[in-house]
């Protein structure tokens, strides 16, 4: 279902969760919304509950427009965007590059934005040995792709620069959804074009639970966007002890040792090979795997967390909560 068509249900699910808050003799000191769809949600109840609104956008319409890559972020959610930056108690962003877009794009007042970076779990996301075989892979090195699939996240840069290495090394593509067989159907095409029919695999939607093993067996995770607002994929590989070769996207600069643990670049094809194939040339072994895992960990879930917690409870200080009804 097509993420726009559930705005105007937005209503009804206000409408409901009242209706169940009520049966239930329920009060909420907060409300947390994610994504613009949920924030407005989030705005409505929070003005007929008297309670403060802290929104995490994750991605925003307005940067992913300026790029002039792929579809055009609607009117609607620009204008919802705007709308709760400019209204809610607390913003948290996960970068300070979107704390300056929030600010740039949608005129938000810097007092009221929170950075605090996303985390990872290090009991699901940690180096261990894997075998490819058992993945549905050959037992063979091969660079991993793991995100949407839209023209934003730059995997046609990343298949060029296939071309230019070694012809044993495989390129594994997960992701996609049927929205997104278009932009699918035009890789496969850019892959045959290149001759590289037989070294490009799109694997499709893997379960979440699943992910740990296919970062712990790629040799290399490539992160090559246009845009990101944080970029959680490469923290997850980086946590389960894979290098990363990036653009400089999202929170890259501050979870990637450059030259240690991975590489940003500039996102031409050339400097994604040249990235790639310096990795490569570093044998994997478990003291190096262990030392990647190690310089992420304290984005763990449970630091964040904490970090996520306190500034909840510095809104609901600022603003004394009185639980009303409609």
């Amino acid at each position: 279902m097509d993420k726009l068509a559930l705005y105007p249900h937005l209503g009804e699910f206000c409408e409901n969760l009242e209706t169940f808050r009520r049966r239930n003799g329920l009060n909420y000191d907060l409300i947390f919304g994610h994504y613009w769809l949920s924030g407005m949600a989030g705005k409505t109840l929070a003005e007929w509950w008297g309670v403060p609104l802290v929104v995490m956008f994750h991605t925003l319409g307005a940067v992913k427009n300026a790029f002039g890559i792929g579809e055009t972020e609607p009117a609607l959610r620009l204008e919802a965007e705007k709308k709760l930056a400019r209204s809610c108690q607390r913003i948290i962003a996960a970068t300070d590059r979107e704390k300056l877009d929030l600010v740039r794009c949608y005129r938000a007042e810097t007092e009221n934005i929170a950075v605090i970076p996303c985390g990872v779990n290090p009991a699901h996301f940690y180096p261990r040995k894997v075998n490819r075989t058992a993945l549905g892979l050959s037992d063979g090195r091969f660079v991993l792709y793991a995100g949407r699939i839209e023209p934003l996240k730059g995997i046609d840069r990343l298949i060029k620069a296939m071309a230019l290495l070694d012809n044993s090394l495989r390129l594994v593509i997960i992701g996609g959804d049927g929205q997104s067989q278009g932009e699918i159907n035009r890789l496969r095409q850019l892959a045959r074009e290149l001759g590289l029919d037989d070294r490009v695999t799109f694997l499709g939607l893997i379960a979440h639970d699943n992910m740990p093993d296919f970062y712990r067996a790629a040799s290399v995770l490539v992160v090559p966007s246009h845009y990101e607002s944080f970029g959680m994929v490469a923290l997850e590989a980086l946590a389960s002890g894979t290098p990363v070769v990036a653009t400089d996207v999202g929170n890259m600069r501050n979870v990637i040792r450059q030259g240690e643990t991975g590489y940003i670049i500039d996102g031409s094809p050339e400097s994604i090979a040249r990235s790639i194939d310096d990795l490569l040339a570093k044998p994997p072994d478990l003291q190096r795997t262990h030392k990647i895992s190690v310089s992420v960990a304290h984005l763990s879930w449970g630091n964040i967390a904490r970090d996520i917690i306190r500034e909840c409870y510095r809104v609901i200080e600022e603003q004394p909560v009185s639980m009303g009804s409609r």
